[in-house]
């Protein structure tokens, strides 16, 4: 298949996937696997793109950085609370990430273990989504540092290619009371500096064999994903919001653990 078209496609795999709790890079790794690409090659380019969907979370909560950001200059309490929390939050994965990168690379080689990430995972959602008791309103400013940390804890758990990120992080939240929309978009706004982080780390060790233009992927298939991405992305998280605000995780679960499923069966040796 034609590298364009290869990245258009995983484009819109990524940015449909990003922030709903299915796993993008989970999805990614199956559809190398399932339609034939070759992983190894693309590897550094599914990383990447997901800067795509992160830019759609910039834009899509342009007010609240905004706000966040003369607050700051103005040293306003909640403003300082808000980039406090976010950065408690991505200190944990910030860590692991770089001690576990090579455990890591060997796991998002194993389309097996996405799969039966996958279903553990929907299953887990499940359970939250019935006994988990989250509070009333609130706002990422508003929480205590204790759950802050507590969050950034559960994302290390997406480490393990098909966990999802964002569940993780969103299932973490309401499993410590946090109320639907609150987790939903603090999961959001920690995208922004884990992606940054894992994308600089990734680009740093491919960065030869880019700037050489020597590789089937390059800056151009790179260009294609992070713009559809992008724009996909940009559609999927106003709709997210509302969907989970009106009617619950547990259609996600449900997916999860067919496409898990799915997956175990057509890849068992």
């Amino acid at each position: 298949m034609d590298p364009i078209v290869t990245a258009i496609l995983l484009g819109i795999v990524e940015g449909v996937t990003e922030f709903i709790p299915v796993s993008s890079t989970g999805h990614l790794i199956l559809a190398t696997e399932l339609f034939g690409y070759d992983a190894k090659t693309w590897a550094a380019f599914n990383v990447v793109i997901q800067l795509g969907a992160i830019l759609a979370v910039v834009v899509q909560y342009w007010r609240t950085f905004w706000a966040v950001g003369t607050g700051l200059l103005r040293l306003e309490p909640m403003s300082i609370a808000f980039i406090r929390n976010i950065l408690l939050a991505f200190l944990p994965s910030a860590v692991l990430g770089l001690l576990l990168k090579d455990y890591i690379d060997i796991m998002l080689g194993s389309p097996m273990i996405v799969g039966w990430a996958l279903i553990l995972g929907g299953i887990a959602i499940l359970a939250i989504e019935k006994w988990a008791k989250p509070g009333g309103p609130s706002g990422v400013a508003q929480l205590p540092v204790r759950q802050a940390l507590g969050v950034g804890l559960f994302q290390c758990i997406s480490m393990i290619p098909g966990v999802s990120r964002s569940g993780a992080t969103i299932m973490g939240a309401l499993a410590m009371g946090i109320e639907r929309r609150t987790a939903a978009e603090f999961s959001f706004f920690l995208a922004i500096p884990t992606m940054l982080g894992a994308t600089t780390l990734e680009l740093w060790d491919n960065h030869e064999q880019l700037m050489a233009g020597t590789g089937v992927v390059g800056w151009t298939e790179i260009a294609v994903g992070f713009v559809v991405s992008f724009v996909v992305a940009l559609a999927v998280i106003k709709a997210f919001v509302a969907f989970v605000s009106r009617s619950g995780f547990a259609p996600f679960a449900w997916y999860r653990i067919v496409a898990g499923s799915l997956a175990v069966w057509l890849l068992w040796p």
